[in-house]
Order: structure tokens, then C-alpha cells, then sequence
């Protein structure tokens, strides 16, 4: 088995550049839909290290890219209360869909670095090249219906039964490891978040 170290420092490098705004969109959705938790506990910054999880953030990004298995990583949650929101359960997904909407206007915006940047530094065309790639896959990852990701808020707006929730929950953290690990997850993600940064790339070279 061949370690991608490089590649490993460059995910966890980009994940925690990637993160603050993801994290950052959560809380200011939230705070827009009437919800103070996030404001209170210093969420609403695009400051780092208010949005780091060193598991998910560092240790687990590193472990799975260094294997080549996928990738498998996330922010420190933003905290809601429901029962502050406006629209209950449904302003919860507003929520949880503002994270990997902010990933994808990220990779547009990485998308352009990258293009005015190629010929002048191609270093930086290069990382932001990835960096495109990476915020696509993370906002197709947490869209995955699985606690704690943001996809399972959906799970919640579409009422299903809390015990089920309750019960993917306890499981959730296991499952992804497992998937992202051992099957064709991953890859499949990998190859869905090339051929979203090629339609980036293809529209900006054509407009």
C-alpha cells in the first residue's frame, strides 16, 4: 500500500481552510432565522481555530487521505436550538443546507483563483485546483444522510421517527469510517466532486 503523505498534509491544510466558512455559514443561518446559540458561543467568525474538531479536522483527514481511502472529515458543529428557530424543523435544514451551499460557492470562487492565477504562480493554481475538488467532495459528503453530517437534518424536516434518528446517531460516527474505508464510497465521491470541478472549470473557460 502506497502512503500519500503529501497529499495527506495538503487535504488537512485545505479542510481547515475550507471549514471556517462552511462552519461560519451554519451560524449565520442560524442567527438569521432568530436562533442566538451559535452568536453566544462564537460561532459566527470565520476565525479557524473557533471551528476546529481535532478529530474530524485533523487526525481523521490525515489517516484516511494518507491511505487513499476517501476522505473523511468535518468542522466542529454549530450548536442550534429548534425551538428558537423560525420554522422549527424546516429552518434546521436551512441550516444544515447552508454548509455544503457555502462549499460550492468556495470551489467557484477557488475555480477563478486558479484560472487567473495558472500562468503567473502555478503553485498556487495547483493547490487552489485542489482546493476545488476538496470543497465539492465536502459539500457531497455532508450531504450523506448520516449523523452527524449535514445531510441527516433532512432526516429531521422529514419528520422520520426519532428513535430511527436516534439510532443512526449512536451509529453514524462508525458507519462513514466504514464506508468511506472499505467500500467504493469514497471513490465514488472523488470522482463526482472531478467531474463537478471539470463542469467549474469548463464553464469559466467558456464564459
Amino acid at each position: 500500500m502506497q502512503l500519500q503523505i503529501q497529499q495527506a498534509v495538503v487535504n488537512v491544510l485545505l479542510l481547515w481552510i475550507l471549514t471556517a466558512p462552511h462552519e461560519f455559514a451554519h451560524a449565520w443561518v442560524a442567527t438569521r432565522l432568530g436562533d442566538d446559540t451559535p452568536r453566544k458561543e462564537g460561532r459566527v467568525t470565520l476565525y479557524p481555530l473557533a471551528h476546529v474538531d481535532w478529530l474530524g479536522t485533523a487526525i481523521l483527514p490525515f489517516v484516511t487521505s494518507l491511505l487513499a481511502g476517501g476522505f473523511l472529515g468535518w468542522g466542529k458543529p454549530v450548536r442550534t436550538d429548534t425551538s428558537k428557530l423560525r420554522g422549527g424543523l424546516n429552518g434546521l435544514a436551512l441550516v444544515a443546507m447552508a454548509g455544503p451551499f457555502s462549499n460550492v460557492v468556495l470551489a467557484v470562487i477557488l475555480a477563478v483563483v486558479t484560472v487567473a492565477s495558472l500562468h503567473a504562480v502555478p503553485a498556487l493554481a495547483e493547490f487552489a485546483a485542489q482546493g476545488v475538488r476538496l470543497s465539492l467532495y465536502l459539500a457531497i459528503f455532508n450531504l450523506l444522510p448520516v449523523p452527524p453530517l449535514d445531510g441527516s437534518k433532512l432526516l429531521l424536516a422529514a419528520r422520520i421517527p426519532m428513535v430511527i434518528y436516534i439510532e443512526l446517531a449512536r451509529f453514524g460516527f462508525m458507519l462513514l469510517i466504514v464506508a468511506v474505508s472499505l467500500s467504493d464510497l469514497g471513490r465514488w465521491m472523488n470522482d463526482w466532486s472531478y467531474l463537478g470541478a471539470r463542469a467549474i472549470f469548463s464553464a469559466l473557460q467558456g464564459a
